[in-house]
C-alpha cells in the first residue's frame, strides 16, 4: 500500500512558466473539464525522511494555492507504530513545505490517502473487514471508534467498476484500483482541497476586512472618523473579494461525466463545500450592507458638515448686512483721524 499526502497552501508569487498546464487525467474524457483552472508545475523531486524515500511533486493553481502531492509506502500502514511514522513523515513535510505564518495560522489544509491496488475480496468487503484500521487511518488523532462514528467515516463510496472503489472522508479518504489507477481520483480530490482552501481564504479576507472596519470606524464606542480614501480601499477590496468568490464558485460546475461527477459531488459533500460558499456569500452580502451602511453615514455627516458651513456663511453675511444698515443709518460712526 502506498499513501498519498496532499498539502495546499496560500501562494501569490508569480511563477516563471513558458506553457500553463491544464488539468488532466480524469477518466473517460468527461463532457467538460475543469479547464478554468491553471496550472504551473514547481517541479518534482524526492526527498528523505524519516528513512523513506518521499516523492514529492508540487503545482501552483491559479496563481493562488500552491499544492504539494507526496508519496510514500508503509509496510504495514494500519500498525500503531506506522501511524507514528506517518505523523513524522507528514509533520515534516509541512514544516519543509508550508510557509511559517500559514503553519502558524492554520490557513492550508492537508489530506492524506491510502492508495491500494489490491484486495483479496470485492473492495467493498474489504473496507467493511478492515472497518476499524481504515477509520483509525482516516482519523488517525484517535483510537477508538463506536459503531455509528465508524459507519459515518466509511459511509461515503463511489464505485467506477465492480473491483474499483473510492472512499471519500472530510480528513483522508481510501482509493481501490487494480493497476494503479489512481491518477483521477487524486486530481479530484486535489480540486476539492483546492476549492476548500480558496473559500477559507476569502472566509479570512472577508473576517480581516470586518476587523479593519471596526477597528477603523466602531472602536472603543468612539464617534466614526470615515474617511472617503478609506472607504474606497474597503470599497475595492471587497470587489476584488467578490470576483474571487464568483472564479472559485464557477469552477465546482466544470466536472462533467458520470463517474466524476459523481464521486466529486461525494468530496463536495464531504469536505462542506457548499457550506462553506454559503457561508462565505453570506459574510459577503453582510460586508456589503455594512460598506453601504458606513457610506451613507458618510453621506450624511459630509451634508450635515456642508449645510453647517452653509448656516454659517448665512451668519456672517447676515451680520454683515445690519453691519452696512447700522453704519448707513448713522447709528454706528466710524473713527476719524
Amino acid at each position: 500500500m502506498e499513501i498519498c499526502y496532499l498539502i495546499a497552501f496560500p501562494d501569490t508569487e508569480s511563477k516563471v512558466a513558458p506553457v500553463k498546464e491544464s488539468i488532466k487525467g480524469l477518466k473517460d474524457a468527461p463532457y467538460f473539464q475543469p479547464v478554468d483552472i491553471d496550472l504551473v508545475s514547481l517541479g518534482d523531486e524526492t526527498v528523505l525522511i524519516e528513512g523513506h524515500a518521499v516523492s514529492v511533486v508540487r503545482h501552483q493553481y491559479d496563481e493562488r494555492v500552491q499544492m504539494v502531492e507526496a508519496r510514500f509506502s508503509l509496510k504495514d500502514p494500519f500498525d500503531s507504530t506506522a501511524l507514528q511514522e506517518r505523523a513524522k513523515i507528514e509533520e515534516s513535510l509541512q514544516s519543509k513545505f508550508i510557509p511559517v505564518e500559514h503553519r502558524q495560522s492554520g490557513l492550508f489544509e492537508e489530506y492524506t490517502i491510502l492508495l491500494v491496488d489490491e484486495v483479496k475480496h470485492a473492495p467493498d468487503k474489504w473496507i467493511d473487514k478492515n472497518a476499524l484500521e481504515i477509520s483509525r487511518f482516516i482519523r488517525s488523532q484517535r483510537d477508538s471508534f463506536d459503531k455509528n462514528e465508524i459507519g459515518e467515516i466509511l459511509v461515503s463510496r463511489t464505485r467506477y467498476s465492480a473491483t474499483e472503489l473510492t472512499l471519500v472522508d472530510w480528513e483522508g479518504a481510501v482509493i481501490i484500483a487494480p493497476n494503479g489507477d489512481y491518477e483521477s481520483d487524486i486530481v479530484l480530490l486535489k480540486i476539492g482541497n483546492y476549492q476548500l482552501l480558496r473559500y477559507r481564504m476569502l472566509d479570512y479576507s472577508i473576517e480581516k476586512m470586518l476587523d479593519k472596519i471596526n477597528e477603523s470606524f466602531f472602536e472603543n464606542r468612539r464617534r466614526p472618523r470615515a474617511t472617503r480614501g478609506l472607504i474606497r480601499q474597503i470599497a475595492e477590496h471587497k470587489l476584488e473579494v467578490m470576483l474571487d468568490f464568483e472564479r472559485t464558485e464557477q469552477t465546482l460546475l466544470l466536472i462533467g461525466d458520470w463517474y466524476t461527477a459523481k464521486l466529486y459531488e461525494a468530496i463536495q459533500s464531504e469536505l462542506y463545500l457548499k457550506d462553506w460558499k454559503g457561508s462565505v456569500r453570506t459574510k459577503l452580502d453582510n460586508l456589503e450592507s455594512i460598506v453601504q451602511t458606513i457610506k451613507d453615514n458618510l453621506s450624511v455627516s459630509w451634508e450635515n458638515l456642508m449645510d453647517q458651513i452653509q448656516l454659517m456663511l448665512w451668519m456672517l453675511m447676515l451680520l454683515g448686512y445690519l453691519y452696512l444698515y447700522f453704519l448707513d443709518a448713522g447709528w454706528i460712526t466710524l473713527p476719524t483721524n
